[in-house]
């Protein structure tokens, strides 16, 4: 798909050579020249100079066929401006945004603006916000540090305890759904079919965390299993 990615920084030039090693179509918009030097030779998406708000640059960066957008440069106020110029005048359903206040990231998030803070969350997070189905997290916490993310488990974790999946996953089962009512689980716990798993883990974590949880249990927690 194509994305434009406003701010050509660290975070920026970093996104956009993920998205592009990725397949994704790449523009990168930024109102210093100087700023592409971060971007490696043979990136072959494109560099756009200007404000990343201006509608005439975002159409220059091929917004009008973009599918998503980051927000990624170093003022709060023109990431989330862009960010609201590129859903509400254009109609790009995946915008997210790198905000550096936490207080202003809260209400961002309850307008539907997705939000990025420079610490823990990086280069992973805003690569999953713009390339997934939906969002990593469902919940997090006020600081920015723990978040709560549903687990599309592998079907091979049927039938084994939650503590297993802790123990693999380095996070924390912290509730279940299961035949539409929420479930506390304790270590006795068994997964089964159908279950709707939520995981507490440190942000930055929770991708990792989510990516094993969709592979089968390893030998050694198999092993572990028939032991009991």
């Amino acid at each position: 798909m194509r994305v434009v990615v406003m701010g050509c920084g660290r975070v920026g030039a970093a996104l956009a050579h993920g998205l592009s090693r990725v397949g994704h179509e790449v523009a990168v918009i930024d109102r210093d020249p100087t700023a592409f030097d971060r971007l490696a030779p043979e990136f072959p998406g494109e560099r756009v100079l200007g404000m990343g708000f201006d509608r005439d640059v975002l159409l220059r960066a091929g917004i009008e066929e973009a599918a998503a957008f980051a927000a990624v440069s170093s003022g709060d106020n023109s990431n989330i401006i862009a960010a609201r110029v590129a859903r509400e005048n254009f109609g790009v359903k995946r915008v997210v945004a790198r905000i550096y206040d936490a207080k202003r990231a809260a209400v961002y998030e309850r307008l539907g603006i997705p939000t990025v803070a420079t610490v823990p969350w990086t280069t992973d997070r805003l690569l999953n916000l713009l390339t997934r189905e939906s969002e990593t997290a469902k919940w997090r916490d006020p600081t920015g540090t723990v978040a709560v993310a549903e687990a599309a488990l592998n079907e091979a974790w049927v039938g084994r305890r939650v503590t297993e999946l802790e123990r693999a996953t380095g996070a924390r089962v912290a509730f279940l759904v299961r035949y539409g009512d929420g479930v506390l689980p304790e270590p006795k716990t068994v997964l089964q079919d159908g279950d709707q798993v939520f995981i507490a883990a440190l942000s930055g974590r929770a991708g990792e965390a989510l990516a094993i949880a969709a592979l089968p249990p390893a030998e050694d927690s198999e092993q572990e299993s028939g032991r009991r």
